[in-house]
């Protein structure tokens, strides 16, 4: 398939929160946007076609999810995952946020904890704080330019927890787990009676060499694992807001089913349905043009950043469009290093502190964009610094 992913696209002016919210979130309207996880590239035509001729006909009434959403859903992770799903454990819901919420809420008390691995997505925080729940953190631990958790501290944390949010591939640090990793994390869950919700929803986007692999897929008996599951970031539709927690337990999913409905939440859009749908089924060769097309733009980040910016050190990603770049020999504060992305570089991107504390002097950048702004960003950078450096000399 042939995809043309140096097309520039005019995002301005669509309400898009990357570019239309770049003067509330930086306080310049101008800054190049590589920050908040969607990508500049047009979705798969099969998507857009799907919604053109659901927008054709004129109403848009309250909405049935079909058999064949759930049909293209299980056979998408049979057939890219290995992993056989049954339909009677989907639950659909209004975006993975809102669904770790509700998992929380369902299967948790006030008065227990649940445990995160940070740097890690800052949601994950906040899901924990504003349900009423305890915040237990276990940090991953970056060795030899990699991050790895820290299994006898996730131990010692468990002791006390009812639940874990997993994330997998990690965002921001890029990681893609390794069966060995997962397996040794499925004991440590099975000795404590931990719930492990394992956000799933950038397994698609892993880079040559890696392997991704569902966590549930692994358990011989996967009732304690909640899989959180979307085609938003995969086929770059995060806005129609439609995701899948996959829940083998059925009182698990029965009280999660009872809290969505207390809440009277309905998932069911009409023009997210048919996205949802139509990425599953016709999605997966656009899928592999952007994987290479994403392979090549990290590459050419990871040969800059060596040749030209070597106070900047990337962690090499193995998943995901995000980048986590180390700017701690930059010898700047937190702030100072956001001002100087923003107001000397001109780069709108993601302070590594707002993922806690542990990302302190990192930035995550968002690699989701025509590759020659990717390399302009870069050059913006390199610039600023040798300004920096000659008004100081």
């Amino acid at each position: 398939m042939s995809v043309d992913f140096d097309r520039e696209i005019d995002r301005t002016g669509t309400c898009s929160t990357k570019y239309d919210g770049r003067q509330a979130t930086f306080g310049h309207p101008d800054v190049m946007p590589l920050w908040v996880a969607d990508m500049d590239f047009a979705a798969p035509a099969a998507v857009t076609e799907a919604l053109v001729a659901r927008a054709a006909h004129p109403v848009y009434g309250y909405t049935l999810f079909p058999d064949s959403l759930y049909e293209a859903l299980i056979n998408w992770l049979k057939l890219r995952h290995g992993w056989k799903v049954e339909r009677e454990w989907i639950v659909l819901c209004p975006g993975v946020v809102p669904s770790l919420s509700t998992v929380i809420l369902a299967l948790s008390g006030p008065d227990e904890s649940v445990i995160v691995q940070p740097p890690v997505y800052y949601p994950f925080f906040s899901v924990i704080k504003k349900t009423g729940r305890k915040l237990l953190t276990s940090a991953l631990q970056l060795v030899e330019g990699s991050y790895r958790m820290d299994f006898a501290d996730l131990s010692q944390q468990a002791v006390s927890a009812r639940m874990l949010l997993f994330c997998s591939p990690h965002n921001p640090v890029g990681r893609v787990w390794s069966r060995p990793e997962l397996e040794r994390l499925l004991d440590i869950a099975r000795q404590h009676r931990l719930i492990i919700v394992s956000d799933e929803i950038h397994a698609d986007l892993i880079y040559p060499g890696n392997k991704h692999h569902i966590l549930a897929s692994l358990a011989g008996s996967p009732e304690s694992i909640i899989t959180a599951v979307a085609p938003s970031k995969t086929f770059n539709i995060p806005g129609l807001n439609l995701s899948a927690l996959i829940v083998p337990d059925p009182a698990y999913r029965a009280a999660i089913r009872d809290r969505l409905e207390m809440m009277h939440v309905s998932a069911a859009n009409p023009f997210s349905v048919v996205a949802f749908e139509a990425a599953y089924r016709a999605g997966g060769e656009w899928l592999e043009a952007l994987m290479t097309y994403l392979a090549d733009t990290r590459e050419m980040v990871r040969q800059y950043l060596a040749e030209y910016l070597p106070e900047i050190r990337l962690i090499l990603s193995q998943g995901t469009y995000l980048l986590w770049l180390d700017c701690r020999r930059l010898d700047m504060s937190d702030d100072e290093i956001k001002h100087f992305f923003i107001f000397e570089a001109g780069i709108g991107m993601n302070p590594g502190i707002s993922f806690g504390k542990e990302g302190s002097g990192f930035m995550r950048m968002n690699i989701g964009a025509p590759r020659h702004r990717i390399r302009q960003a870069l050059e913006s950078i390199r610039s600023a610094l040798e300004r920096r450096r000659n008004s100081i000399s």
